[in-house]
């Protein structure tokens, strides 16, 4: 697929992507059940995850070349992501996925958010998504703090995080221009889990010794959550816009949010479900008027 057809903000996926998309959805969508079972400490748990991911894409990246500018993007990319990791897995473990999830899906928003700190544009009509998102945070994070701090504080790491999702995607994106995508994977899992290693270290925390179970927890996220999930996702981004991406990556909280009633018995207070809804039409209001100017822009 042409270089303009990946800068399309409107462009439909071709199928190959679009079922790459769909597995992606599904494996990623098991990452926070999977987390939330998981006893392991969480600097540990990121690093085992991510080194497990690059041991498994690197021996299909050594056939292809390394490009300087794409390597420096994949480098960034992968600390960004231990730091993100980091927030993910305290919002899975302190607060209900399906608030967490939520949260972590406003990810959309603050690339849009950030992209107009560096000078770029926002349309007018975006804005209003990102209100309507915003009231969904305060509706979710106000009846958490009153459910517990601890459920409020998942809320805080579960925004952190989004946040830098949105950074590791689009430094994902500027370094598949150049690279490809198992080069770029390897890499970045690579630094995330050296990212990782010392905190463990630092905070005392065991690298090896666990039980069974956590061990085949662990197995279940590098399969599916990094290899299903993010690794998908990031093959996708080798031809389809970040926004288009971002969009698709919303449907990680219905499923999540089943897989944690499934397996947990975990489900969300009532309360807090209009506020998961209304930063999904939110998310969605964003990326789809951001899609719908860029059309008017570049017909």
């Amino acid at each position: 697929m042409s270089e303009e057809t990946r800068d399309s903000h409107t462009a439909i996926p071709a199928r190959p992507d679009l079922i790459r998309l769909g597995v992606g959805i599904l494996g990623i969508g098991t990452s926070g059940p999977l987390i939330a079972m998981s006893a392991m400490p969480i600097p540990t748990l990121i690093f085992w995850r991510n080194l497990g991911g690059s041991l498994l894409t690197i021996p299909f990246a050594l056939r292809h070349p390394k490009h300087r500018d794409g390597v420096k993007w994949a480098v960034l990319a992968g600390f960004v992501l231990a730091i993100h990791f980091v927030g993910f897995f305290l919002a899975m473990r302190w607060t209900s996925v399906a608030a967490g999830t939520a949260l972590v899906a406003l990810q959309p928003i603050f690339a849009a958010i950030f992209v107009k700190l560096s000078g770029g544009h926002i349309p007018s009509k975006a804005w209003l998504g990102m209100i309507v998102s915003f009231s969904g945070v305060l509706l979710i994070s106000g009846i958490d703090l009153h459910i517990s701090l601890r459920s409020f504080f998942g809320d805080i790491a579960a925004l952190l995080s989004a946040a830098l999702a949105a950074v590791y995607m689009m430094a994902g994106s500027k370094a598949q221009r150049s690279v490809e995508t198992t080069v770029y994977t390897s890499i970045c899992y690579f630094v995330c889990a050296l990212t990782a290693l010392p905190m463990a270290l630092i905070m005392g925390f065991p690298v090896f010794h666990f039980k069974a179970r956590e061990w085949w927890i662990l197995l279940g996220l590098i399969f599916g959550a990094q290899i299903l999930g993010h690794s998908m996702f990031n093959a996708a981004l080798k031809r389809v816009s970040p926004a288009i991406v971002s969009l698709i990556i919303f449907f990680e909280v219905p499923v999540s949010s089943l897989l944690a009633i499934w397996w947990l018995g975990q489900s969300p207070p009532l309360g807090i479900l209009p506020g998961i809804a209304l930063i999904l039409i939110g998310c969605v209001l964003v990326v789809t008027r951001s899609r719908n100017s860029a059309t008017e822009l570049n017909p």
